[in-house]
C-alpha cells in the first residue's frame, strides 16, 4: 500500500511540475489541433490522386466498398474506413510502409480486425510530432526570456501544426513521414549539440528519425547522402569507442543505403519521371520544341507528346509503346536534362519561378478534403485551423526572388554564426540547420529537373516544410538578437 501511495505522490508532483512548463501547454494546444481538425465533424482528411496504391496492397489494405466507382477513389473525396487484407501483395518498400503497418497493427489491438479507420494513421503522427515539439522547445528555450519562449511556442504550433500539414495524417501519402521524421530529425539533433555529456539513446534516436525520413521517399535519396556526411561531425562528441562506431555505422547506412535506394528504384518510376521532366518540363511550353529535342539527342518526331504527361490519355504516342522506349526511354537520362538546363540558365529560371508560385502550397487544392457522406461538392476544400497555409499561400511573395533572398539571408547568418562559434557543438548547431536549407534547395530543385511541372505542389512539400523552418528559425534569431540588445540597454 506504501509502495503504490509513494508512485502516486511522485506521479502528482511530475505531472505538477509538467503543468508549469510552456512544454506542457505547448503540447496540450497542439493535441487540441490535431483532434479538432481530424476527428471533429466535418473531418479533414484527403482524398487520393493514386499514389495509396503503391502501399495499399503491401501493408493489407483495399476499398471496403469494391464497387467503387474511379471517381468516388480519386480526388474527390477522403475516405476513412478500409478493408483489412492479406499482406505482401505489394512491393512498395520504403519506411513509410512500416509507419503505416504500425498502424494498421494498433487498429487490430484498439479498434478492428477487418475494417481499418485512417484516423490510426492521425495517432501516430501526432504522437511523433508532439515528440518533436518537446524536443525543440526543451533544448531551444531560454532560461531568462519568457517573450523568447512564447514566441517559439506560438511559431511551431502556428506553422506546424497548421491544419494543411496536420490533414496530410489522415492519408496515405508519404509526405507526413516526411515532415515528422525531418522535425525529429533537428530537434534529436539540436538535443545532442546541448548536451554536455552526449546520450548514446539519443544518437540513436537522431539517426534512427534520420533513416526514416530518408527512406520514406525514393526523391529523398540525394538528401541521404548529404545527411549521411553530416552524420559524421557527431565522431568529435565523444572519444568512446562505442559512440564512434555508432556514427560511423550509422553515417555509412545513411550514404550507401541512399545510393542504393535510387540504384534499385522500380524501372516504371524512373519511366514516369524521365517521360515528365521532358514533357511536361523541358517541352513544356516551349517555343523551339524540335530544336530542343534535337539538343537532347532525340527524334524531333516526338514533338507531337510536348505538354503531355505521363498520365496523359489518347497521346499521339502511347506511354508505353515500345517505339518509345528505343526512341526516348533508352536514350534519356536526367544527366543530359541537367546539361541542358546548364547551356539554357533562362530556361531553367523559367521552370524555377513556375516552382516558387506553386511552393507557397501546403496543400494540392485539386484534392478534396470532405467524405462523400458529407454531401460536399466533388473536390471540396475544408481549410479549417489553416491560419498559416491560407495566408502563407495569400500574402508572401510566391516569386523566385522572395525564396533566393530567404536562402541568403538564412545562409549569411549561419556563416556568421559558424565563424563566431566557440565549441564544436556550437558549429554542429549550425551545420544542422544549413542541413534543413540544403535539403530545401535540392527539394526545390528535383521535382522541376526530376519530373516536370506535373503536380508540383505536392512534389514541392518538402521545401515547403524546409522553408517554414528556415523562416521560423529566421525570426527567431532576430527576435533573439533584439531581445539581447534591449537587455544590454537595460
Amino acid at each position: 500500500m506504501n509502495r503504490w501511495r509513494s508512485l502516486w505522490w511522485r506521479f502528482a508532483a511530475s505531472l505538477s511540475r509538467a503543468v508549469r512548463t510552456i512544454e506542457f501547454w505547448t503540447l496540450a494546444v497542439v493535441c487540441g489541433i490535431i483532434i479538432y481538425v481530424t476527428m471533429v465533424p466535418p473531418i479533414v482528411g484527403m482524398a487520393d490522386n493514386g499514389d495509396f496504391l503503391r502501399i495499399m496492397a503491401t501493408v493489407g489494405l483495399d476499398y471496403l466498398d469494391p464497387t467503387l466507382s474511379y471517381d468516388d477513389k480519386y480526388f474527390g473525396f477522403y475516405i476513412e474506413d478500409w478493408s483489412l487484407v492479406m499482406l505482401g501483395k505489394g512491393a512498395y518498400i520504403t519506411t513509410q510502409t512500416l509507419v503505416v503497418f504500425a498502424a494498421t497493427l494498433l487498429n487490430r489491438v484498439l479498434h478492428s480486425n477487418s475494417v481499418f479507420d485512417m484516423r490510426f494513421m492521425v495517432l501516430l503522427y501526432g504522437a511523433l510530432l508532439l515528440v518533436a515539439f518537446y524536443y525543440l522547445l526543451r533544448w531551444n528555450k531560454s532560461k531568462t526570456s519568457i517573450a523568447f519562449n512564447g514566441l517559439l511556442a506560438v511559431l511551431l504550433v502556428v506553422v506546424f501544426a497548421d491544419g494543411a500539414y496536420v490533414a496530410y495524417f489522415n492519408s496515405l501519402f508519404g509526405e507526413p513521414v516526411s515532415l515528422v521524421f525531418l522535425l525529429l530529425t533537428l530537434a534529436f539533433g539540436i538535443a545532442l549539440t546541448r548536451q554536455e555529456k552526449p546520450s548514446k539513446r539519443l544518437l540513436a534516436l537522431y539517426f534512427t528519425a534520420c533513416l526514416f525520413f530518408v527512406f520514406s521517399k525514393i526523391q529523398n535519396a540525394p538528401v541521404g547522402v548529404l545527411a549521411g556526411l553530416m552524420g559524421f561531425r557527431f565522431l568529435g562528441f565523444s572519444p568512446d569507442r562505442g559512440w564512434r562506431r555508432r556514427v560511423i555505422g550509422f553515417s555509412l547506412a545513411l550514404v550507401l543505403g541512399s545510393a542504393a535506394m535510387y540504384a534499385l528504384a522500380p524501372k516504371q518510376f524512373k519511366e514516369i519521371n524521365i517521360y515528365q521532366t521532358v514533357f511536361y518540363g523541358v517541352l513544356k511550353d516551349s517555343d523551339t520544341v524540335q530544336a530542343d529535342l534535337q539538343e537532347l539527342g532525340l527524334s524531333p518526331e516526338l514533338a507531337v507528346l510536348a505538354n503531355t504527361n505521363f498520365f496523359t490519355p489518347n497521346t499521339p504516342i502511347p506511354q508505353r509503346d515500345p517505339q518509345l522506349y528505343e526512341m526516348f526511354y533508352n536514350r534519356m537520362s536526367h544527366a543530359k536534362i541537367a546539361a541542358f538546363y546548364l547551356k539554357h540558365p533562362g530556361r531553367l529560371l523559367e521552370k524555377l519561378e513556375v516552382a516558387a508560385q506553386e511552393g507557397m502550397k501546403i496543400r494540392p487544392y485539386y484534392l478534396g478534403t470532405y467524405e462523400q457522406s458529407e454531401g460536399q461538392p466533388r473536390g471540396a476544400v475544408l481549410t479549417k485551423l489553416s491560419l498559416w497555409s491560407e495566408g502563407k499561400k495569400a500574402w508572401l511573395p510566391n516569386r523566385f526572388w522572395f525564396v533566393f533572398a530567404l536562402y541568403v539571408f538564412y545562409f549569411g547568418v549561419l556563416v556568421w554564426e559558424y565563424l563566431r562559434a566557440a565549441s564544436l557543438r556550437q558549429r554542429v548547431f549550425a551545420e544542422l540547420f544549413a542541413l534543413v536549407g540544403c535539403i530545401g534547395a535540392i527539394s526545390f530543385l528535383i521535382p522541376v529537373i526530376g519530373d516536370g511541372e506535373a503536380d508540383l505542389a505536392k512534389h514541392l512539400f518538402l521545401f515547403n516544410v524546409c522553408f517554414d523552418v528556415m523562416l521560423v528559425s529566421s525570426v527567431l534569431w532576430v527576435a533573439w538578437k533584439l531581445l539581447v540588445r534591449s537587455s544590454e540597454r537595460v
